[in-house]
């Protein structure tokens, strides 16, 4: 199914919308959105500016919109700063271009309408950019402009569920209803219905209540309890009729938390120990970019994932499309998720002397007040976005010292907003005193590592190349952190890297191990997978031999501690 015709938000889905996909035009050229015009699937030929105007003319049924409705605009991320007008006048503006926002168009809503976007990206470090460059080489990227997620229309009744907020334990979920009219007096007797429906789509339990928030106890109500895991991704199906709207939506019962288990410090799920055995995934396309063709291709990444073993994914300076995320909820692989940096960065400083392990004490960037702010607003923002999904365990703060302030409050900040996800303060180095986790890179060299006070997480490793010739993005550049020439060379430095170090130090308090990483991006070819997705550069069988090595490791730990 394309872009255009998929519904965009799987968290909260509505029956009537109206996809503004497909034919735009960019500073006068044609452009195909949602993709960025610096991709090939955007079909863009024009110059790319700091200044981007796209422009949409669309038309509407006479009866589109009935009594006492209203019409919502919505754009899933815009970079970096958006101006939107509709029929010449000024909706609004946005800054931050990985976030989804909305504007209520109804007063401009005509049957023949003319949108107009006028982007403004210079790549400023003082909001989020992850790893676009406009020098990319190496382990930074072709940057991306304007428009890169959908855009659609939402017919919704005059008082309507903007949000749903979820808090789940293994027995109990908590639904917060946050509508348009949160805080008016008479919309607190509003009366809403729950529905719960089993996989077949029959109702098993209805609820009728009043306010803004209900709490449904499932071993009280004797109804069925599954706890979702990476083995067993039970996704319990809901819909919530509030007044006139109704909204589609589903939750998982899980917990993630830090604990002692016989004596030692350990990740645990629904309370039980597990190992993070994950990949690092950035999220980039070769014909896209920022966004894949077909949103099914993120369930074909989740499905590498799985088939070599892994049940985690570290989610690397990015913020997906929620489609990314429905996609690991329903297959069952854990996301570690990364705040997207915003700031400066020092390759001797941040990431040469490290390495060498030469690492600096505190963190080094204490400059930028408007840059700090809105990192941390942007921040709250995203958890907030993607809160409700039962596949984000944790969230990464700060990686390698980019843009890095304020490390230790800000995890107290962010743990306060939501602690039923882990916090990795500082991935790789130059950590202070607050973090669920230690954090640990390491490249060209394997050493056995030591619990000290936390579990210890393999944040970053691995990341041998193997060139792969037809699938290059480059064929005369290439980066990565150690070379192999065949398939065979390539799953010896593997085994090598988990016999010799990630396996060994299990017993040591080891809890995870992200591998560097899916696929190859542009120059980088240290993926398991080529940049298009058709090769995979190792051994399925032997990949998952090593996660069966990791799982006995696992038990015989547990043996030892009791």
């Amino acid at each position: 199914m394309s872009w255009n015709k998929e519904y965009p938000r799987p968290q909260l889905r509505r029956a009537h919308y109206l996809s503004l996909n497909g034919k735009w035009l960019l500073n006068g050229e044609s452009i195909k959105v949602p993709y960025p015009p610096e991709s090939k699937l955007s079909g863009y030929q024009g110059k790319i500016s700091e200044v981007l105007v796209y422009e949409k003319k669309f038309s509407l049924k006479e009866d589109f919109l009935g009594l006492d409705e209203k019409c919502l605009l919505h754009f899933g991320a815009v970079d970096q700063v958006a101006e939107v007008y509709l029929n010449g006048i000024l909706l609004g503006k946005h800054e931050g271009g990985y976030l989804p926002f909305s504007f209520d168009i109804t007063k401009a809503l005509k049957q023949e309408n003319e949108l107009k976007v006028i982007a403004y990206d210079n790549l400023s470090k003082i909001y989020p950019y992850g790893k676009q460059s406009l020098k990319p080489k190496g382990m930074w990227y072709t940057p991306v402009s304007g428009i890169w997620q959908s855009v659609w229309l939402e017919k919704v009744p005059k008082c309507y569920i903007e949000k749903l907020m979820v808090h789940v334990t293994m027995e109990t979920v908590s639904i917060e209803i946050i509508d348009n009219a949160s805080g008016d007096k008479g919309n607190q007797d509003l009366q809403s219905t729950f529905y719960l429906k089993n996989k077949e789509g029959k109702l098993i339990y209805k609820k009728i209540f009043k306010g803004s928030s209900m709490i449904l106890d499932l071993k009280k109500e004797n109804l069925p309890i599954k706890l979702w895991s990476p083995e067993d991704p039970y996704l319990y199906d809901y819909q919530i009729q509030r007044g006139k709207d109704c909204v589609e939506s589903y939750f998982a019962l899980r917990t993630i938390e830090v604990g002692m288990i016989h004596g030692k410090k350990q990740i645990l799920l629904n309370k039980k120990p597990i190992f993070l055995h994950g990949l690092l995934d950035q999220g980039y396309f070769a014909e896209g970019i920022y966004l894949p063709k077909e949103p099914k291709e993120y369930d074909q990444d989740v499905k590498r994932v799985k088939a070599l073993g892994f049940n985690t994914i570290r989610k690397h300076i990015k913020v997906e499309p929620e489609r990314f995320y429905y996609a690991c909820d329903k297959q069952g692989v854990l996301v570690f998720q990364d705040m997207v940096n915003s700031g400066g960065y020092h390759l001797l400083m941040d990431t040469i002397l490290p390495t060498l392990g030469i690492k600096r004490r505190g963190d080094r960037y204490p400059w930028g007040k408007k840059r700090k702010a809105f990192f941390e607003k942007h921040s709250l923002e995203m958890m907030r976005h993607l809160m409700n999904h039962p596949c984000i365990i944790g969230y990464t703060i700060f990686n390698e010292g980019w843009g890095q302030f304020d490390s230790d409050r800000l995890y107290k900040c962010f743990k306060q907003k939501d602690p039923s996800r882990l916090y990795d303060a500082t991935s790789g180095w130059f950590h202070q005193k607050e973090s669920d986790l230690d954090s640990v890179h390491m490249y060209f060299k394997n050493k056995k590592l030591y619990s000290k006070s936390q579990p210890v997480f393999l944040s970053e490793c691995g990341g041998y190349t193997r060139k792969i010739s037809g699938h290059l993005y480059n064929a005369n550049h290439s980066y990565g952190y150690g070379k192999a020439a065949t398939k065979e060379q390539l799953m010896k430095r593997i085994k090598n890297l988990y016999d010799e170090a990630v396996i060994p130090s299990i017993k040591e308090g080891l809890c995870g191990c992200i591998y560097t990483q899916l696929s190859d991006v542009e120059t980088e070819i240290n993926g398991l997978y080529t940049y298009d997705r058709r090769i995979c550069k190792v051994d399925s069988l032997e990949m998952k031999q090593i996660a069966k090595a990791i799982s006995k490791a696992m038990n015989e730990m547990m043996k030892s501690t009791q």
